[in-house]
């Protein structure tokens, strides 16, 4: 069987929703079984594969989404990303990744890995949704510790924070330091 109506279906499906979406969910929405859907997945990743294709079927933070491929995206984000978002500074980035790789962790051991205030960059990074409060570590005064967001996922176009590139040993340790 071909299935070609039911991966147009999914594909529109797809093409319509902003979020990403886990097979479950595309089945419920096309009224198809999961294996189906799953067909149809396998044959829209192979369409998108194809060099003419400027977009691909990519998995994120556990759903299915059609995104850019990265070459061409790398050329249209400055007119296409949110213009809220903008770029993140270097300092910005630096508290992102020192919190995607250590976390959960608190404002002062950011400081101990930085060493400087980063009470700016953490409010910037909350308000973008990139990390969140997850919780207060069991010290006296009880800090907030802070983790990364699934928008910290989309944009960085990861399945989960396991998919972060792998640190050296130098990288490692520098951000041990504070622990």
């Amino acid at each position: 069987m071909e299935f070609n109506k039911e991966t147009a279906l999914v594909e529109t499906i797809l093409f319509l929703e902003s979020e990403p979406l886990t097979v479950k969910i595309l089945s419920n929405k096309a009224q198809l079984s999961e294996e189906v859907v799953d067909k149809c997945i396998e044959k829209l990743q192979e369409k998108y594969a194809a060099e003419d294709s400027g977009i691909e079927l990519v998995m994120v933070t556990g759903g299915w989404c059609l995104s850019p491929k990265k070459e061409y995206w790398d050329v249209l984000k400055e007119f296409y990303g949110s213009k809220r978002e903008g770029r993140l500074s270097k300092s910005a980035m630096e508290t992102l990744s020192i919190i995607a790789y250590s976390q959960p962790i608190t404002r002062a051991e950011i400081e101990s890995i930085r060493g400087v205030g980063v009470d700016n960059m953490i409010r910037l990074l909350l308000e973008r949704n990139l990390i969140k409060e997850v919780g207060k570590k069991e010290v006296p005064g009880r800090p907030t510790l802070f983790g990364t967001t699934k928008e910290f996922l989309k944009l960085f176009r990861l399945n989960s924070i396991a998919e972060l590139p792998k640190l050296d040993e130098d990288e490692e340790e520098r951000f041990e330091l504070a622990r």
